[in-house]
């Protein structure tokens, strides 16, 4: 006869899944599949924890770098604004080099240590170095230096992120 196995966290669902890392009995609600198998959430975010190197000043060298390496993009992006149509053409290309640019700064600041709280972070680092930018924009109205720079934001900010989170599009 076998035994009757009850989830860990769901007393009183039967199951007979377990966690292929701790052997703990879990429900198919509590099972997160894995390439090997299925895990419960503890064990999950316990591996995840080892990827999460970041310490504190981190965020802080890594918001700092990000917003200053970025301001000095939006001011470029504010020359640039200033040729006419072949500035867009210029925005284009150059807004994911000056991403590159500061994904790179960055990481040699914070010596490649990650953590997705650090990503968000530092992508908040980019959107707030050009903030004061687009203020100047707003204050002289001045319609295509803040259209210039939204466009500026929309291509650097998820370039910086994926750039430094590693996350890969296409392979």
């Amino acid at each position: 006869m076998t035994e009757t196995l009850y989830c860990y966290v769901h007393p009183n669902r039967e199951t007979s899944l377990r966690c292929n890392n701790c052997n703990r009995p879990i429900c198919a609600s509590c099972a997160v599949r894995t390439p090997t198998g299925y895990r419960c959430r503890e064990c999950v975010r316990e591996r995840q924890k080892t990827f999460e190197t970041s310490e504190w000043y981190d965020y802080v060298l890594g918001f700092i770098v990000a917003a200053l390496l970025s301001g000095i993009a939006a001011f470029l992006v504010t020359l640039i604004g200033g040729i006419g149509f072949f500035g867009w053409f210029l925005i284009a290309a150059g807004a994911p080099t000056a991403a590159v640019a500061i994904a790179e700064g960055v990481r040699a600041v914070t010596k490649r240590r990650r953590s997705r709280q650090l990503f968000i972070t530092i992508a908040a680092g980019v959107v707030l170095g050009a903030l004061p930018v687009i203020l100047f924009q707003v204050i002289t109205q001045n319609f295509f230096g803040i259209l210039f720079q939204v466009i500026y934001l929309i291509i650097a900010t998820p370039i910086v992120y994926t750039r430094l989170s590693g996350i890969q599009l296409f392979r």
